[in-house]
This record gives structure tokens, sequence and C-alpha cells, in this order.
């Protein structure tokens, strides 16, 4: 979950409106909370993968359902939806933006409200199109995933959301960040069987895009935060190690397929500047016979 003690609430100035000091002023805030409410009333449960539920007296996502899929405390993205002085950090912001499928005006509003330097005009979109959703749902039954530079996961189809669904039970992985689960939570590496040398390669692939968003908040706050949550990326970070995209093989342990050998294709897109679709294809046949053992509809809820 993203640390949000740097975010701890502090008296306002004298005028009522924020000390200077990156808390939001009155308006603003008031402002901030009623575009997050908007924009979270327009997503609907099943949009993000949860069951409806019962007893819904509002539209679009509770504010806890938010929170989780952020990956921030309920009490804190609460208090930001009721306009209190807090601070807004980048990463919890992005995290936010990510979760309300913002494009980019709207996350161009939201860090303005935040009081936060602008992202870039020609940033990678914080959504998946729905033309490139269909392309990925057309991959089906091999999964396939939507990633930005930072290794962000934009859209995935079934078929991937099924093949990685125990990360996500059994790490609590808050982000859908590919390198967050992989080195935020080091039991992935029970799952994650070639991490020892597909690992560095992911580091060194970040770090040749890091070249171009040196300045950007965003990216310095999200690799700050994993130096501090993990010595093996600060380590492998320091390094500095480049590498490109290409197509790589990884062995991944499923608990009802077992070993899985899938070898994975990057595919530019060509309107979404520095975002790919990696696509995960079987290297032999007792990999292909096994990979329909991950889809979960086959096993009962």
């Amino acid at each position: 979950m993203i640390d949000a003690r740097a975010s701890i609430p502090r008296a306002p100035g004298r005028n009522g409106d924020g000390d200077g000091d990156g808390l939001l002023n009155g308006g603003r805030r008031t402002e901030l909370a009623e575009f997050l409410r908007s924009r979270r009333a327009r997503i609907s449960p099943g949009d993000v993968g949860l069951p409806p539920g019962l007893r819904r007296r509002t539209p679009g996502l509770r504010r806890e359902e938010v929170a989780q899929l952020a990956g921030v405390g309920v009490t804190w993205y609460t208090w930001l939806e009721q306009g209190r002085p807090i601070r807004a950090s980048v990463q919890v912001l992005d995290a936010v933006a990510r979760t309300l499928r913002l494009d980019q005006a709207e996350i161009e509003h939201l860090y303005r409200l935040a009081e936060i330097p602008a992202a870039p005009a020609d940033a990678a979109p914080a959504v998946c199109p729905a033309a490139v959703r269909e392309i990925l749902q057309s991959l089906e039954p091999l999964p396939a995933m939507l990633l930005n530079a930072r290794y962000d996961i934009l859209g995935a189809n079934q078929a991937h959301e099924d093949l990685f669904w125990v990360w996500h039970r059994d790490l609590g992985c808050e982000h859908r960040n590919v390198l967050w689960c992989s080195f935020a939570h080091p039991e992935a590496r029970r799952y994650f069987l070639n991490f020892d040398q597909e690992g560095p390669l992911l580091v060194a692939t970040l770090r040749a895009s890091f070249g171009q968003h040196l300045k950007e908040p965003a990216w310095i706050d999200f690799i700050r935060k994993l130096i501090s949550r993990s010595p093996e990326f600060e380590e492998m970070w320091a390094r500095q190690e480049v590498a490109t995209p290409g197509s790589r093989t990884k062995h991944f342990l499923h608990p009802d397929a077992g070993l899985l050998r899938l070898r994975s294709t990057s595919l530019a897109v060509a309107d979404m500047p520095e975002t790919r679709v990696v696509v995960y294809t079987p290297v032999d046949q007792e990999t292909r016979e096994r990979l329909p053992l991950t889809r979960r509809a086959r096993r009962p809820e």
C-alpha cells in the first residue's frame, strides 16, 4: 500500500487557505473533492472487475473500493474527497488517476487542483483506449496486457487476469505495476521462477526509459518508493544498466497449471507513445496444454 505517512494533515494557515507549503487551499480542496466524487460515480464495479454487491445507494464505486484499487488508505482517500487539508503526493495522485481511468486532460486537471507540477502533455494516457482493449480481448486465449514505460498495467485481457490472479490474492499486490509486484513483494519469486535472470532486465529497461522522464515528479517518486521498499531494486538501479524491451522467456508457477514457460513479445502502439502490448505465448507443447488450466471460469467460485 502507498505510504501516506508523508501526507499527515496539517493545520491551515491563518487565512484558512493553507500554509503555502503544498497544502490545498479551501477553494481548490472543494473543487478537488467534487471532481473526485464525480469521476468515482461514473465507474461501475463491473468496470474494474468487482462484484456489483448489494445496497448501493449511489452510482459508481465506493470510496473504500477506490482506496483499495489505488493502494491508499481508506481514511486518507476519504479525507481527500472531503476536502480536508492533506498533502497529495505525486504517487498517490497517479494511483488514483489510474483507478478512476482519467484521460490526459483529467489528469492535468487533477494535478492543477492538487497544486502538483502538471503531468507532461505528451505523457502516455493512464487508461486503455477502447480500441486497444478490443485488441487485447481478441488475443484470447493468449494472456496480453498494455504497459507504459514505467511498467504500469493500463489494461489486460481476462486470460492475463486469470494467469496472475494469485499474485493479487496471496501477495496483496496493490499496484497494477509489474515492477512493484515483483520487487516490493519478494514472495512473488515463488511464482516468478526465473526472476534472477529477468529482474535485472526489468530494471535496466526502466532505467533506459527514465532518461526521458528525469524531471517528472511521478517517475522520481515511483523510483524513490521502490528503492525504499526493496534493497534488491536499489542495488540493481545503482548498476546504471540500460536495456530496451524485447522478447523474453519467463517461467511462472501457477497453483493449478504448474510450471509455465511463456515467451513475452512486445508490440508498439503507434498513437500511444511509450506504450506496448505484451503478449505471452507458450514456448513448448507442455505449456500449451497447461495454459487452459489457468482459467478461473473452469473452477467454481
